[in-house]
């Protein structure tokens, strides 16, 4: 499993309020407690408002958790191309606009994304209400590639959600403790769209929402799309984050169908020459039906 939104909020770093609230610590061991009984090999850390700019924890946890791991970063307005260079040596592979939490200016930041993209090829992943997408149209339709956190968090933005996916957006099925939203219907609909574009996320520890991730959560995904399961839990996030594609064994049957023992000898094919041929007059003519 890749689990591609997960925030990792760890004391040794400084965090900022944000309205006036502070989140209680998640480590990464307290992540893998959390998480221990599904086979997660991967994922992407995802920078909160709380957090700010300073991506010395990102950089901490992606060392900690280890290969497979990436990083999704509020980056500083007057970050430096050096910056970036390292930061996506240390497995940064996105900028997050978190435009629900924090003010930015929009033109900045698309520039800033654009600079990132070419450098080293990040995408952008979009923190927003889902009312706002609309009026955004003239930014989305300049970042090369885009995804939507926690599906666009409404049903009124669905319409215009899909029309991105349509267009290539993919779409973090996650937060579903914290969007208004009929989820399984949502989930539906986008994955009709486009069976690329669903990316499971645990949204740990579900700070400030109405509910943290649920292991039923899992059991909801795999009602909706069915035998794409592994797309959505795994393989669209890999790809997307420029990671290398997983190979699963295949499985031989463990109990193949084996043929039918029988004493009979079997039927050997003859040559036409070797067939017997009828003696003289043991041909007779078929009757003629008027």
């Amino acid at each position: 499993m890749f689990d591609a939104h997960v925030h990792i909020i760890d004391p040794r770093f400084p965090l900022i309020e944000n309205d006036g609230y502070l989140p209680a610590p998640f480590t990464v061991a307290d992540y893998r407690k959390r998480m221990a009984r599904f086979d997660v090999d991967g994922g992407a850390v995802v920078s909160g408002s709380f957090q700010g700019t300073d991506a010395s924890f990102l950089t901490a946890a992606l060392a900690q958790l280890g290969p497979g791991w990436v990083g999704v970063v509020d980056l500083h307005p007057d970050a430096t191309d050096a910056q970036i260079l390292e930061l996506d040596r240390a497995g940064v592979r996105a900028l997050r606009f978190n435009l629900k939490r924090a003010a930015g200016d929009i033109v900045a930041l698309t520039m800033q994304a654009l600079r990132a993209y070419d450098l080293v090829g990040w995408h952008v992943e979009l923190y927003i209400d889902g009312s706002m997408l609309g009026s955004l149209e003239p930014v989305i339709s300049k970042l090369p590639t885009l995804s939507i956190d926690h599906m666009g968090m409404s049903d009124d933005c669905l319409p215009y959600l899909l029309d991105l996916v349509d267009r290539g957006a993919r779409v973090k099925a996650s937060g579903f403790g914290r969007v208004a939203m009929d989820v399984p219907a949502a989930l539906r609909r986008i994955h009709t769209v486009n069976p690329d574009a669903l990316m499971f996320g645990s949204d740990l520890p579900g700070t400030r929402a109405g509910r943290p991730f649920q292991d039923s959560d899992i059991e909801l995904i795999a009602d909706v799309v069915g035998t794409d399961m592994y797309k959505v839990l795994e393989d669209n996030a890999r790809a997307f984050y420029r990671l290398p594609v997983k190979v699963r064994p295949i499985h031989e049957d463990p109990l193949p169908t084996l043929p039918i023992p029988t004493d009979e000898v079997p039927t050997l094919r003859l040559h036409r020459s070797d067939l017997p041929r009828p003696a003289a007059g043991d041909t007779l003519p078929l009757p003629v039906i008027e």
